[in-house]
């Protein structure tokens, strides 16, 4: 049964990845953006432009497009990551990432409620670098907070929706060939492409129900430490 995708950050990367896919298997996507891409322009999706979800008018721009269009499943993708260390220390950059990946997600999910309905499924695209328990090399102060705070958050939502049937899952893609990757100086290009991660990813939110709502997971399927 075709169903109503709606997908934030989907102009490059694991966004673009997902809403080819779902295009491909003949579902209805939204694709919510700051800028289209020539990739995106030329899938024959619905694109939404000047979608900034870190703002008011980005997130009331994307509630207005989006007016009386049910949504089946809401994809939380669109982040930023930047680069701290303790020596380098940038409270700018810090509460950037923590606007983008943390506050916002939420903010356009809570604006967004009247359109979802019962059985509708929420997906939060996050990192296991917002894990506490798995955080073996410190640094990227900005990144993983605001991505434990992403987290958290989810968990919260996850049983404020439980009663209306709204299923929440939170994913790590995995070490992802992306821009995003190359843009914070890694030296490595990732472990699996963006197309290898979206398929995972949608095969986990295929598969989402209630039982695991609010559970932290690998795009491979394992369950995460918090």
């Amino acid at each position: 049964m075709s169903q109503t995708i709606v997908i934030t950050g989907a102009n490059r990367g694991i966004g673009f990845a997902m809403a080819k896919i779902f295009q491909q298997r003949g579902d209805t996507v939204y694709a919510l953006c700051r800028q289209s891409s020539p990739q995106l322009d030329a899938l024959g999706v619905n694109v939404v432009e000047n979608i900034d979800i870190a703002t008011n008018d980005g997130i009331a721009h994307a509630k207005s497009t989006l007016a009386h269009c049910p949504i089946d499943l809401l994809i939380n993708n669109a982040g930023i990551l930047r680069d701290e260390n303790l020596q380098q220390f940038n409270t700018s950059t810090i509460t950037e990432q923590f606007m983008v990946n943390a506050l916002a997600p939420l903010s356009l999910t809570q604006a967004l409620l009247e359109n979802l309905n019962t059985d509708s499924k929420i997906a939060f695209i996050t990192s296991r670098m917002g894990s506490i328990a798995d955080n073996d090399s410190g640094g990227r102060y900005g990144y993983r907070m605001s991505k434990a705070a992403l987290n958290s958050g989810a968990v919260s939502l996850a049983k404020d929706l439980q009663p209306t049937k709204i299923s929440v899952g939170i994913y790590h893609p995995g070490y992802v060939q992306t821009d995003m990757v190359n843009n914070a100086g890694q030296t490595s290009n990732g472990d699996i492409s963006a197309h290898v991660a979206a398929e995972r990813l949608i095969g986990l939110m295929d598969g989402l129900t209630l039982a695991d709502s609010g559970v932290f997971k690998h795009s491979n399927g394992e369950v995460l430490p918090w």
